[in-house]
């Protein structure tokens, strides 16, 4: 089992930035490639971001290539989501979620663990 907790979220102002983390427990966090992923209301929840095991790949959806950076830290056991340029239609849940293989397919169901999720809200 691999707990996971996510913080960081909050209201921001379209341009600003934030910056999520994604506390991790339990198994050896190393053990599994992360993903962030986010659910705005009346919508499915969408693929973000995905970091492989020692976090040497990386690979995002198309609508935050450019803004968001996804990093980790093994030895904090912490995921990470820096968010630049948020734009109003940025604004959702924030899940991160683990599996035990990294993989670029943007699939929810590809994943074993998920966080609580953390509100992102961007006023225009």
């Amino acid at each position: 089992q691999v707990q996971l907790i996510e913080s960081g979220g909050g209201l921001v102002q379209a341009g600003d930035s934030l910056r999520l983390s994604c506390a991790a427990s339990g198994r050896t966090f190393s053990n599994y490639a992360m993903g962030w992923f986010r659910q705005a209301p009346g919508r499915e929840r969408e693929f973000v971001a995905t970091i492989s095991w020692t976090g040497a790949i990386t690979y995002y959806s198309d609508f935050v290539k450019g803004r968001f950076t996804i990093s980790r830290d093994n030895a904090k056991m912490t995921l990470y989501l820096q968010m630049n340029s948020l734009k109003p239609e940025d604004t959702a849940v924030y899940y991160c979620a683990a599996r035990s293989y990294y993989s670029s397919s943007p699939r929810a169901v590809e994943y074993d663990y998920w966080g609580q999720g953390t509100q992102v809200t961007v006023s225009s």
